[in-house]
């Protein structure tokens, strides 16, 4: 355990800036390390989804790296970030390979939309944030505090923005603790179902909607879910569903109101070759808006994975709907979309197999 950040409590934004026990920095041999394991990768010239950990080989240095940046995000922080990646060295499609290779390592990608992409590009493509079915990151929008779905959510930075565009993100679980102590009659509203919207991203058997309490727990395993655009479009797409109640009016108040306090919040510059890792059940997460460059090459680009990650703990059933598998050490997550493919299906069992996953549920329902 770290000395700034609580494992029951979580962390404020000044821990975070006095405590850079969350950074790891690759050394010059671990560089060398990843720039090999690229070119063997290259080299073998597989489509994603045929490629396995022997195809993008590490040393046990870079294995190391990556496995301290994921226990940090599974202990105190709930989050990581791994430094000096050799980005400018690559092209676009060459960092596309080598953080597919290096997600391979850490977990098993989960599909994030409708289209089941499993790698996503973070950049403005023209997209609309605050709209039905929008979502934020083909947008240069400001973003609403969020989690996404999966253990754990990596952003590779590439290009970073002319201006703007920080990473923000807040303890989960030091917001619950100033929910107890600035409004405690709310606690209890903080575990009540709540509905959230999928936004079309949903599995072919899952209806439109989910409900799922804020706050939950899964004996002392604390769970945080919220994501406001999901909760309006909701209560605007789905007239059969409760209304929201006046205590939990207040309750989205509050959060609103805590999740960006600079108390709470931790603004984080990406640079070219970070790499972020974040726990969604244990940090919330944002973005600020940004204006980018003119030229096309210069325009801020970050790789997005979500990633179910080994030795995952039991999280509460009340996720069952959107997680899928809620017991410890179960394949979960992602938003599963309309066009899982054949070859995604036997990818995720294979990757969960390597990574010692129960996959049943997903060998069960194959879409």
């Amino acid at each position: 355990m770290t000395n700034g950040a609580d494992i029951k409590k979580g962390w404020l934004a000044e821990t975070v800036r006095s405590d850079l026990s969350w950074q790891v920095r690759l050394t010059p041999v671990q560089v060398e390390g990843f720039k090999a394991a690229l070119n063997q990768a290259l080299a073998q010239n597989k489509p994603f989804l045929q490629m396995t950990t022997a195809d993008f080989p590490l040393s046990a240095d870079c294995l190391q790296a990556l496995s301290c940046a994921r226990a940090l995000t599974q202990g105190p922080w709930g989050f990581s970030l791994v430094k000096g990646f050799p980005v400018h060295q690559w092209t676009e499609e060459e960092t596309r390979l080598a953080y597919w290779g290096i997600g391979l390592h850490l977990g098993v990608a989960r599909p994030q939309n409708i289209n089941s992409d499993y790698l996503t590009d973070v950049r403005d493509s023209g997209g609309q944030y605050h709209v039905k079915g929008g979502r934020g990151y083909n947008t240069r929008a400001k973003l609403d505090f969020h989690i996404d779905s999966g253990d754990v959510v990596g952003l590779m930075c590439r290009r970073t923005a002319k201006q703007g565009g920080q990473s923000k993100i807040t303890s989960s679980k030091a917001i619950y603790q100033a929910v107890k102590r600035l409004d405690p009659s709310l606690v209890s509203t903080l575990s009540q179902p709540i509905c959230f919207s999928w936004q079309g991203a949903m599995a072919r058997d899952d209806g439109p909607y989910f409900h799922c309490p804020v706050v939950d727990f899964k004996q002392d395993y604390f769970a945080f879910r919220f994501n406001l655009k999901n909760i309006v479009a909701a209560q605007r797409d789905f007239k059969e569903i409760p209304r929201l109640s006046e205590d939990q009016l207040r309750m989205i108040d509050l959060l609103e109101s805590l999740f960006p306090d600079p108390a709470y919040c931790y603004s984080m510059a990406l640079e070219p070759g970070d790499l972020q890792l974040v726990n969604n059940y244990h940090v919330i997460h944002s973005r600020t808006e940004f204006e980018d460059h003119e030229d096309p090459d210069l325009k801020r680009h970050l790789i997005r994975l979500w990633l179910c990650i080994p030795n995952c703990p039991a999280i509460p059933d009340s996720w069952a709907v959107q997680a899928k598998q809620t017991t410890a050490n179960t394949l979960r997550g992602g938003l599963r979309g309309s066009h899982v493919s054949e070859a995604f299906l036997a990818f995720e069992q294979r990757q969960a197999k390597y990574h010692g996953l129960d996959a049943t549920y997903y060998r069960e329902h194959q879409h």
